[in-house]
């Protein structure tokens, strides 16, 4: 441990959806700690779970950012980020393309989306050389099973006359046979690690519609039509391609998103596990005294893979104590939170609404963040 003149503080938030990225968060708290105590050595290590702010924190770590030219949910081309880490691996971020905060992609009728800029960010980054991918699945409006972006990388959807049917979920009904033929052969000579804590199959009671579908706007009614439809193509897709994935664990990330990336031979792993050995974190809380994570509302789904808990754990390993700063805090899950955190802190100091603490959310954290240090100065120096 460091002497107690120059505590060592790491600093590994999530991002504040909507408001502030995790390197933001991040630079907040640290102003906010140096304010109590200017001596201290911080040590920022951005942290995201596969969700949106994934592409941002892995780039912190080193990399470049490739602007590409894709199609958005509603099939509208646009321009994405995605990136090339320093080891050569390519990072696509499915928030970054067909995210829920698009609204130009959730204008359009859920049924009616589509994962095709998946696979043009895919072919962009394979024709420029790259041959490993991290695909990071959170924050995803769509519900097609991943066919866009099967059909981007060439796969057809025919009807019963052999016509090839739009990759979205509404022409479903239509298919009659699926063509594996035109897959782009690259795809063979690859490496996707797909990034989500999700183990839902794709259909079913537990699968990506049922679970996931109303968050996207799939409506009471349309979640057994849609399950079905998706069964339909996962049935004539697996018949064609000797593959059998729909009832694996992370079948049903991201509207079957990841249905179609295992079927591509992808290798599901935890993104906030995944952003953390990438980022250095278990380097970074070496010799520290001190841990702060935190994301925009934590609730017991926080213990669940989500970034600040694994951030949590890795700092245990360390022994080093960890305290969560946050936008907002399920009160009824603190028994559960307090489980992995030596404190629990929101950042709202009083009554205030959504939109004034998104919009003060750097001040907020930066006066939060000062407070906790001194209290946790004056217990550390008691110590």
């Amino acid at each position: 441990m460091t002497t107690a003149s120059a505590p060592v503080v790491v600093i590994a938030p999530d991002s504040f959806k909507g408001s502030l990225s995790a390197e933001q968060v991040a630079q907040a708290i640290g102003a906010g700690v140096l304010a109590a105590a200017p001596h201290a050595e911080i040590r920022l290590c951005p942290i995201a779970d596969g969700g949106e702010g994934t592409l941002d924190a892995l780039l912190h770590a080193g990399g470049e950012v490739r602007r590409l030219q894709v199609r958005g949910a509603a099939g509208a081309m646009r321009e994405a980020a995605g990136g090339i880490l320093s080891d050569g691996s390519a990072v696509i971020e499915s928030a970054e393309i067909v995210g829920l905060t698009d609204t130009t992609g959730t204008a359009v009728a859920v049924e009616d989306r589509s994962t095709l800029g998946i696979g043009d960010a895919l072919l962009a980054l394979l024709d420029s050389g790259a041959r490993r991918f991290l695909i990071a699945l959170g924050g995803s409006s769509t519900n097609d099973g991943g066919i866009g972006m099967l059909v981007a990388l060439g796969l057809k959807l025919l009807d019963a006359d052999g016509k090839p049917l739009d990759s979205v979920p509404s022409q479903l009904d239509k298919l009659a046979r699926v063509d594996v033929s035109g897959l782009d052969p690259r795809l063979k000579d690859i490496h996707i690690v797909a990034m989500s804590d999700v183990d839902n199959p794709l259909c079913g009671e537990h699968g990506a519609t049922a679970v996931f579908g109303p968050q996207k706007g799939v409506k009471p009614d349309q979640v057994k039509p849609l399950d079905a439809l998706l069964g339909r193509f996962a049935a004539l897709f697996e018949q064609a391609s000797g593959r059998s994935e729909a009832n694996s664990p992370g079948a049903g990330a991201a509207g079957g998103l990841g249905y179609a990336l295992l079927m591509l031979g992808a290798e599901f792993q935890s993104g906030a596990q995944t952003v953390a050995d990438y980022i250095g974190l278990d380097a970074a809380l070496k010799n520290a005294d001190w841990l702060i994570t935190g994301e925009g509302r934590s609730d017991v789904q926080t213990l669940h893979g989500k970034a600040p808990f694994i951030a949590a754990q890795r700092a245990r390993l360390a022994g080093v104590q960890t305290s969560l700063l946050s936008g907002g805090i399920d009160r009824s899950a603190l028994p559960q939170l307090q489980t992995s955190f030596s404190g629990c802190f929101s950042i709202v100091f009083g009554p205030a609404t959504l939109s004034d603490a998104i919009g003060n959310a750097a001040a907020l954290l930066k006066d939060s963040a000062e407070q906790m240090t001194r209290l946790w100065l004056s217990g550390r120096d008691k110590g």
